[in-house]
């Protein structure tokens, strides 16, 4: 997949948030020549006909999903289907030398026994997960650029990984003061009906919820080993707030040293001077979610508590696009060599 050539695309689950973003990006990728949708609820219908936004769309029919077809007709393969699921089909996949990226979460931790715990669902082998990157690409794009199979970020962990690993890099923080306070929109929850995202229970309220037993928690804690080689237990606390789209991260965490405003930001600066999605902020100026719905960007606010010698930092996605879709996306733009905004640049959606 490099120099002029395009390719064809095939999205497993569609019909989900991530899966209709996966399309919506993929339709104006300049590389992509054919999306293929596949959904086991909708198979037989269009995604026209679910999504009827996208009626300008190529006719795109939703296909039983069928491995060997999947594999005959695919140069890459994003899998966006609830959790339990891509782990069976994955493997199989790779049999045939398919490239694949996965946007649930069975694929995200080394041991299949983390994932069984906090998930309470089977995942791949132990010698499958083991070949398996793990696509946050500001820190591990060398690994993504020559992996066959991605696991993208969860949307907590991308927002939280991405505000704390360089106060851990840096070795600034006391590894156990770590709390991240963090508040998301009711499409984090996915597409199908519950009560606790129906409107009449969302709407004028905030909520905590999973409060100690939330499954990005074992995400973030494992994303701090890759780079620390520490086993760190935080404090996560995830919030459902009334909007659609976005989460906000509050990230705490008591300094070692008595270091400045500015040495932090030159952390921050130095991590991510060449990447292109994570925007960091004027001192003082803190990012709010609406500033990057619609787009690919992590916003990003820095601030040392003098008083309790406490470094506070802001972190802001859109979940559905930085936190699932646009990730997967920028993740095949370094797999497959090709500038990492590619299809990407979108500015984001105001207000």
């Amino acid at each position: 997949m490099e120099g002029g050539e395009t390719v064809r695309v095939s999205v497993i689950g569609a019909t989900g948030y991530g899966g209709v973003e996966l399309v919506r990006i993929l339709h104006q990728h300049p590389k992509v020549d054919e999306i293929i949708c596949y959904s086991h609820s909708h198979g037989g219908m269009t995604l026209q006909e679910v999504f009827p936004h996208l009626t300008n769309l190529r006719h795109l029919p939703l296909q039983e999903v069928n491995i060997n077809q999947i594999a005959e007709q695919s140069d890459i393969v994003f899998t966006a289907t609830p959790a339990g699921v891509s782990h069976q089909i994955i493997p199989s996949l790779q049999k045939w030398g398919v490239p694949c990226i996965d946007l649930s979460g069975d694929l995200r931790f080394p041991s299949p026994e983390v994932y069984e715990k906090w998930y309470g669902k089977k995942t791949a082998s132990a010698s499958f997960l083991q070949k398996v990157v793990y696509g946050l690409p500001e820190w591990f794009s060398s690994q993504i650029a020559e992996a066959q199979v991605i696991a993208n970020p969860g949307c907590y962990p991308t927002a939280a990984s991405l505000g704390l690993l360089p106060l851990l890099s840096g070795d600034v923080i006391i590894e156990n003061s770590i709390l991240v306070d963090a508040k998301s929109g009711v499409s984090g929850a996915g597409r199908s009906l519950s009560l606790g995202t129906h409107y009449g229970e969302v709407n004028e309220s905030v909520a905590a919820y999973k409060i100690g037993v939330h499954q990005h928690t074992p995400e973030i804690e494992e994303n701090i080993k890759r780079v620390t080689n520490k086993e760190v237990a935080i404090t996560f606390t995830p919030h459902l707030v009334p909007m659609t789209r976005g989460i906000l991260c509050t990230i705490y965490a008591s300094l070692k040293g008595n270091q400045t405003i500015d040495e932090i930001e030159a952390l921050f600066r130095d991590r991510y001077r060449n990447k292109p999605f994570v925007r960091l902020r004027p001192r003082g100026i803190y990012p709010k979610t609406k500033e990057v719905v619609g787009s690919n960007y992590c916003d990003i606010g820095i601030q040392v508590d003098t008083r309790t010698n406490r470094v506070v930092v802001i972190s802001v996605i859109d979940n559905v696009m930085k936190g699932a879709a646009g990730q997967a996306v920028q993740n095949w733009n370094i797999m497959s060599g090709w500038a990492e905004d590619t299809g990407l640049t979108f500015t984001p959606l105001y207000p």
